[in-house]
């Protein structure tokens, strides 16, 4: 049996409720008790779009795990429930309606049977309450859990984009000195002696001596050498960003009439 603690610590946090195949169905909305026992008999599960609707399912057989509650119902047969209005009063006919709906016993003739000063454990068994929301000593008793919306901000890793290396071929101009060394003519005179002389003829004539100059003349090559490596990895940079938004509240108040007129 599940404890009202239970499913208010689930409704505060948000729970979801689940069917036999795992498929959810809602959010858990309120939560009524029996008027007799106190446990809870009923619960509204928020359902449609952004939850503005609620259905009824019984509790009976449902489970608590972690932050679920699972029903032996699948969602379709949640949403198909008898539209009964949550915030009003859960007349008996409309609990017969949701007891023959979900296909569980009802025997108002137990309520009946039942003597003043006689214990009603047994013939209560398989009946639920006959009106949450009855005030007075000795009424039936309702409950509700009111929920909140909280903001739970988280961060999740989305690609803004790609960056490739790659590399091409670029020019640049370069100059270097290179020494360079040539060859000159150049005159020289020196005296003649004797004996240098004497194997000479005497005579005039004409004569022609060659010599070769050589130069040296720049020659530009050029080489493949690895300067340096470039690599391209990503850098995590954290910046704070505030986010804003509007968190929806459930209240409670009550309502009666006394006298013909309402009173809150």
């Amino acid at each position: 049996m599940i404890s009202t603690e239970q499913l208010q610590e689930l409704s505060a946090i948000g729970g979801t409720v689940i069917g036999p195949d795992g498929q959810k169905i809602g959010k858990l909305g309120q939560i009524f008790l029996d008027d007799r026992s106190g446990q809870p008999e009923w619960a509204t599960v928020r359902t449609g779009l952004f939850g503005l609707s609620e259905s009824f399912v019984p509790l009976s057989q449902a489970t608590v795990a972690g932050d679920t509650l699972s029903v032996p119902y699948d969602k379709q047969t949640v949403k198909d429930a008898p539209n009964i209005d949550p915030e009003g009063q859960l007349t008996p006919g409309q609990e017969q309606e949701l007891y023959h709906y979900y296909s569980l016993s009802y025997h108002e003739a137990d309520q009946a049977a039942v003597q003043p000063g006689v214990p009603d454990t047994d013939a209560r068994a398989e009946y639920s309450r006959e009106d949450v929301r009855g005030p007075g000593a000795g009424a039936p008793r309702s409950s509700a859990v009111r929920s909140e919306e909280q903001p739970q901000v988280g961060t999740e890793g989305v690609e803004t984009g790609k960056v490739r290396l790659r590399k091409h071929v670029a020019t640049r101009d370069a100059a270097t000195t290179v020494p360079l060394s040539h060859g000159e003519a150049r005159h020289e005179r020196e005296p003649i002696t004797d004996a240098a002389a004497a194997g000479t003829s005497g005579e005039l004539a004409g004569d022609e001596q060659k010599v070769a100059l050589d130069e040296e003349r720049p020659a530009a090559k050029k080489a493949v050498d690895p300067v340096e490596r470039v690599s391209l990895e990503e850098e995590a940079i954290t910046e704070e960003e505030r986010r804003e938004a509007q968190l929806r509240m459930e209240q409670a108040q009550a309502e009666g009439w006394e006298g013909g007129r309402q009173t809150r």
